[in-house]
């Protein structure tokens, strides 16, 4: 089980506790992804030791941050604001307050009702259910184009993948999708859809994802190279 605790500094650092069986002393890691800060404790460790930890470490934690190109502000930033900018199908947009019920695009504005407490959650639905609908949408055009079908899609904030596919036809796919380009969404999804026909990665299976997107492989390249930066937004969306 893992919660999150917040040390005192200029600015603030925002930090997950996660308690190990498995653990025999603490730890702390930084996320590449990220930047978000864990401190693993053993399963019956006193928090407050650990958190004491944590302070004696507050140096070393905001260096690597730091080094990363994080910085202590972008782990602690307590939420997205009207006139900040959310990446959205590879653009950047500009959330601004409207008179409306339901979040749009509208050119560069991404328009969004205009109480700034619901801000964050509001964002967190409106990215997630565009990201189910162009994942639906893809899996289902490639899943015909090779007269298969999937069991269903469930969405997910994965770290290691952007997408599984399971022997009985589950596809999983990362909501943080939706920030990248199109196309790069329509790859991953091509490429889980071509688990239901190649269960591996030989050249059978590459074979067919050729088929389904002939230009693939700019678009995995993209994901290799700039795919690390979907994960720096923290808005508080998470799950």
């Amino acid at each position: 089980m893992t919660r999150t605790a917040r040390l005192d500094g200029t600015p603030p650092l925002e930090i997950a506790l996660r308690r190990s069986a498995r653990a025999r002393r603490f730890s702390l890691r930084v996320s590449r992804l990220d930047g978000r800060v864990t401190l693993t404790l053993p399963q019956h460790a006193r928090e407050a030791e650990a958190l004491a930890f944590a302070r004696g470490k507050d140096g070393w934690i905001r260096q690597v941050l730091g080094q990363m190109g994080f910085g202590a502000g972008a782990v602690t930033e307590p939420g997205l604001r009207f006139g900040d900018t959310v990446p959205f199908e590879g653009r950047a947009l500009v959330l601004t307050p409207a008179a409306l019920r339901s979040p749009r695009v509208e050119g560069s504005a991404l328009l969004m009702p205009a109480d700034p407490a619901r801000l964050v959650p509001r964002l967190t639905a409106f990215l997630k259910l565009a990201a189910r609908d162009r994942l639906t949408e893809a899996s289902d055009r490639h899943a015909a184009a090779l007269g298969l079908r999937y069991a269903r899609i469930t969405l997910r904030d994965t770290r290691s993948r952007w997408g599984s596919c399971t022997s009985d036809g589950a596809l999983m796919y990362s909501w943080r999708l939706i920030l990248a380009p199109p196309a790069v969404l329509d790859y991953v999804a091509a490429h889980e859809v071509a688990h239901l026909a190649e269960m591996n990665h030989s050249p059978a299976f590459w074979a067919v994802v050729a088929r389904l997107m002939p230009d693939y492989a700019r678009h995995r390249q993209w994901l290799r190279t700039e795919g690390a930066a979907l994960h720096r937004l923290r808005p508080n969306v998470a799950g």
